[in-house]
């Protein structure tokens, strides 16, 4: 494109494209696609819910109602029939008579009463919003600008644990069975979490057994999420951080997933050794995270979230197929091979056998 073609639309909307993050955000915070749930109600129903005004909220609303989030119907019921306002109009079409649904994406994925909900993880990124706001600060200085989330306070916690839960549940099921563990018989999940992928790699192998190596603050999470899927005789948890502590016990496949990104590449090597130190002769490791590519300009997720462990940490980053890679070979690790999984953001795996 030459320079009398140029136009700055594009800069334009990418500059203004947090107002929709922020619109989508405020709906979830205020529990908005929760309240409507199945029904349609009007703007002063919603507001007498949620304790908003009714005039600022018919506002949101609307906007999510533009993000395709909501459906605003007529008093007749229609969605698609426009507003009319004359003299003659009947009382029960009076604007504030209209009514708010949600539409299948938003009770799908941002109501509670849905399994497939995903508002933890949203408010993670609400939680991100601030410290993104100050990135030159961080590039300026090279540290971080806001304290690690699994470390804060109470609700950025929760957000941040229940968050990656309802990722890793919209991902292990498709994930795991691309992995062929026929044959082993236990797996480290380190820094697992609440366990959803140990879960998921037993439901998967039935003849397989694991351990869940987090620190204390998430055992009560962990063995309540164990539970819930009737995996407590073959999934345990070990408390512990993974940087210094010492991990028992041997085991035929270590786990490791979306944990390097937050380790600079020394610590890196010192996880990595840590799960060679357990492993069988013979053991595998399983690296799960956003992989670049070995020029790192790309994928655009990957890129990003590179800034965003910038912004929260003190040495993490993305990393590439061949950084990762080599980082397995100096621990030892041989037939090290990237699988053609790809995740919805560009999550990889790389694999190595000890």
């Amino acid at each position: 494109m030459d320079s009398t073609t140029l136009h700055p639309g594009r800069l334009l909307e990418l500059s203004g494209s947090y107002w929709q993050t922020c619109a989508l955000h405020g709906g979830v915070k205020l529990d908005i696609f929760t309240t409507i749930g199945q029904e349609k109600l009007t703007a002063d129903e919603v507001a007498d819910k949620t304790g908003a005004s009714a005039r600022a909220l018919a506002m949101l609303l609307d906007a999510l109602c533009a993000m395709e989030l909501l459906e605003k119907h007529s008093p007749e019921g229609n969605a698609k029939e426009s507003f009319k306002h004359d003299e003659n109009s009947n009382e029960n079409n009076r604007k504030d008579n209209w009514r708010y649904c949600n539409t299948p994406i938003s009770s799908t994925f941002l109501s509670k009463d849905s399994p497939r909900y995903i508002g933890f993880m949203i408010m993670h990124h609400h939680h991100l919003v601030e410290s993104w706001s100050r990135l030159d600060e961080s590039v300026m200085s090279g540290k971080p600008v806001r304290t690690r989330a699994s470390f804060g306070e109470e609700a950025r916690r929760e957000s941040f644990l229940m968050g990656m839960f309802n990722i890793a549940m919209a991902t292990a099921p498709g994930l795991v069975p691309t992995v062929d563990l026929a044959g082993r018989k236990s797996l480290l999940d380190l820094g697992g979490g609440p366990g959803t992928y140990a879960i998921q790699f037993c439901l998967h192998n039935p003849e397989l057994s694991a351990v869940v190596f987090d620190l204390p603050t998430t055992r009560p999470f962990a063995e309540k999420t164990i539970e819930r899927f009737g995996q407590q005789n073959r999934i345990t948890f070990q408390d512990g951080d993974f940087l210094v502590d010492q991990i028992k016990g041997k085991y035929d496949v270590v786990w490791i997933s979306h944990i390097l990104h937050a380790d600079s590449p020394s610590d890196c090597d010192k996880i990595i050794n840590k799960a060679a130190s357990v492993l069988q002769p013979g053991g595998m490791i399983i690296i799960h995270d956003f992989i670049l590519n070995n020029k790192k300009d790309g994928p655009l997720f990957p890129a990003l979230f590179s800034l965003n462990m910038l912004l929260g940490t003190d040495g993490g980053q993305a990393y590439s197929e061949q950084e990762i890679m080599d980082m397995l070979a100096k621990a030892g690790f041989a037939n090290i091979v990237r699988t053609p999984y790809k995740g919805p953001t560009e999550s990889g795996l790389i694999m190595g056998m000890l």
